[in-house]
């Protein structure tokens, strides 16, 4: 029998132990349902999936020459090493000790197999859930956001400058940067400013300074309210701003949520955790599930598991979950583009709708960006991973049904990832066939209660997505691509 390493309730492991080896029920009754690592069994390095991929990424371009970005591109907005792990060929890349100390205060996060879901839908499959939802912001963005304040501190920055969508991205790098003592600026794009105030609150709390954009503080987003007052906002105007803001401000640097390589990198930590959860489980997924925005919590979960595919050991179907109002894997088209709305920043190779096109304001703001990370966007151009796209109120039925079974209410972002495991199960239910499924649970909705209250109050609808407009936003990329 292995020994279940966990803490409950400030009981020590060890103690535990002995009292499993003493009520052996204490393992069936607890123990399989959630699976526990020690510290000790945490990852010392983050995976690259770069270094398993069979075609390597196109490089970015300076959005004015249209040459591959060079170093020193790159120095004014991030520190060296995140530089270099953008880069980096390497398999595995050493986390740093001070912030393998941060995780730990909330890491390892459990496995969770969600018997109560799997009652409800009367399925034959096995469904598995990583928590990221511990951590102190609530989701697994501070897997990213502690390193990247780390390497910016030792290198002298004094303040983060950065975009969110939801908040979720804003409260864990204003956590991170309490911790190392640095000043955190946020803007948020305005629709879920206004959706969701207390996301502004918890940042408020870690000294974040937190505006709605488009703002006044930049001159981007003053040229945006001059012409439409009332703009909801989007991921590509506040990263504009945050762009232009950080370019003005001595001493700062740019904080990324997602769509970098390296913040893929840092986020593999929870899928390596998993991965040696399920060995203990005595199980492995067929499929892994994430939602997609830029491609952290999607990237964190599959790339461990897909490593192993791309090694021709195990195999696996890792599916990404994107918004069907914002569906650029499978709406969009592969080419350059900017990653925000000025064109400030690198044109970078993803599949897009485009950095013009308009998004409707839906709560799970996210997954609201107008690009995918090139990672992700390499993979699916070479079929290795799978892309769906689901509509909003199929997904807060899904979250919904899992709030009531398994007792956490899920981030709007993370629905998405459970209105396909659902899909998943009920077509193992079709075929008579077991199959397990895992997916990434990757953040609470404590603050998304305004979203559920307007999905009870009938004021949620499936979007009708805009053709023609998209036509029109690709149309414009042309200009773009290099010669």
């Amino acid at each position: 029998m292995r020994f279940v390493k966990i803490v409950l309730f400030g009981v020590d492991s060890i103690v535990l132990n002995y009292l499993i080896l003493l009520h052996p029920q204490l393992l069936s009754s607890y123990a399989k349902k959630k699976i526990f690592l020690d510290e000790s069994e945490m990852p010392t390095h983050w995976y690259n999936v770069v270094a398993d991929m069979p075609n390597k990424l196109l490089p970015s371009l300076h959005p004015v020459t249209k040459q591959p970005l060079g170093l020193e591109d790159l120095t004014a907005s991030f520190p060296m090493p995140m530089i270099m792990q953008e880069i980096s060929t390497e398999r595995f890349i050493e986390i740093p000790d001070q912030v393998n100390d941060f995780y730990k205060l909330w890491r390892p996060t459990p496995l969770v197999r969600a018997f109560g879901l799997e009652k409800l839908l009367d399925t034959p499959a096995k469904i598995y859930y990583k928590n990221e939802g511990m951590s102190p912001a609530g989701s697994h963005k501070a897997n990213t956001a502690i390193p990247q304040v780390y390497y910016a501190k030792q290198e002298g920055a004094k303040r983060m400058v950065t975009e969110t969508g939801a908040g979720q991205w804003g409260s864990a790098l204003s956590f991170a940067c309490s911790l190392f003592d640095m000043d955190c600026e946020v803007f948020m794009v305005k629709v879920s400013y206004d959706q969701k105030p207390y996301r502004k609150t918890f940042m408020e709390i870690f000294g974040g300074d937190v505006c709605a954009s488009p703002s006044n503080k930049t001159q981007f987003g003053k040229s945006i309210l001059s012409q439409f007052p009332n703009h909801q906002g989007s991921l590509g105007i506040a990263g504009s701003e945050a762009n232009e803001r950080m370019m003005t401000v001595a001493e700062a640097k740019r904080g990324f949520g997602s769509a970098l390589n390296s913040v893929m990198l840092h986020q593999t930590i929870a899928g390596q955790e998993a991965l040696k959860q399920m060995e203990y489980a005595g199980d492995y997924p067929d499929v892994v599930i994430a939602p997609m925005g830029g491609g952290s919590s999607f990237a964190g979960i599959s790339f461990p598991f897909l490593q192993l595919k791309l090694q021709g050991k195990r195999d696996v179907r890792c599916v990404a979950v994107e918004a069907a109002s914002c569906p650029r894997m499978t709406k969009g088209i592969f080419c350059y583009d900017y990653g925000d709305a000025a064109g400030y920043s690198a044109l970078i190779p993803m599949y897009t709708l485009g950095h013009n096109y308009e998004v409707p304001g839906i709560h799970a703001g996210g997954l609201r960006w107008h690009g995918t990370g090139t990672i992700c966007s390499q993979l699916l151009k070479d079929g290795l991973i799978e892309a769906v796209a689901i509509q909003q109120l199929e997904c807060f039925e899904a979250g919904l049904m899992f709030a009531r079974t398994e007792g956490i209410i899920p981030a709007p972002e993370a629905t998405h990832a459970i209105a396909q495991v659902i899909r998943e199960a009920n077509q193992a239910k079709i075929e008579g066939k077991s199959r397990t499924i895992l997916f990434n649970q990757c953040g609470h909705g404590h603050f998304d209660m305004q979203a559920y209250s307007d999905f009870f109050a009938g004021k949620l609808t499936d979007h009708v997505f805009d053709e023609e407009a998209l036509k029109v936003s690709l149309k414009e990329l042309d200009a773009l691509q290099p010669v």
